[in-house]
């Protein structure tokens, strides 16, 4: 009798056991396939964005816009391609009578994602009448020419000049010193149209 009780005492420990061995090998085998899908899930939702930086900066309206614009001209595309890096100006007010000045806000790029905001402001002497709105870029050859800017006191010679693009024609910039600068016209009609004199602020985002 003591060796009947004892044998199903040992087959209900037997089935509990086993039944535990498996709901513990089955949970284990979840959370593997778990953190396997989510791996996969982090992996395929991640898609670098051009217009934000490594944390999380992202470019302004205004700049994703002028940049499009600069984009969509063919004649460009070698430009993006190979460029180190780029500083997108929407918007430069320019204007005078004689003594003239210039000024506007862009952010600047490296690899196709932003990294700071910079500030244009020119003031120049000469012939000059009337006033303007344009969107420049200027590209960036190599490191150093990005690194030259990003110092935060980068400046134009004043014979500088920039490449206008206009509807329905190619426009193209030969790289100065490791940079290339051509300007979009927003309207506006002005004699003097050189980039002379400009200097540049930066901020690291």
């Amino acid at each position: 009798m003591y060796l009947k009780i004892f044998k199903k005492s040992f087959l209900i420990i037997l089935i509990i056991f086993t039944q535990y061995l498996s709901s513990v090998k089955s949970s284990h085998l979840n959370e593997s396939k778990f953190n396997t899908l989510s791996e996969q899930l982090l992996i395929s939702g991640w898609k670098p964005s051009s217009d934000k930086n490594s944390k999380g900066k992202k470019a302004s309206d205004k700049t994703i816009k002028a940049l499009n614009k600069f984009k969509n001209k063919s004649s460009l595309k070698p430009y993006f391609k190979k460029a180190r890096g780029y500083a997108v100006f929407p918007n430069v007010g320019k204007g005078g009578i004689g003594i003239g000045g210039a000024r506007g806000k862009g952010e600047v790029f490296e690899k196709g994602n932003v990294i700071g905001s910079t500030t244009l402001t020119q003031v120049s002497i000469g012939f000059q009448l009337g006033g303007q709105a344009f969107s420049q870029i200027i590209f960036f050859k190599d490191k150093k020419s990005l690194e030259r800017f990003t110092e935060g006191n980068f400046e134009f010679g004043a014979s500088a000049s920039a490449a206008l693009i206009t509807e329905g024609a190619n426009a193209s910039a030969d790289y100065s010193d490791g940079v290339a600068v051509l300007t979009y016209s927003k309207g506006g009609l002005m004699y003097e149209a050189s980039i002379g004199g400009q200097k540049f602020s930066y901020e690291e985002y």
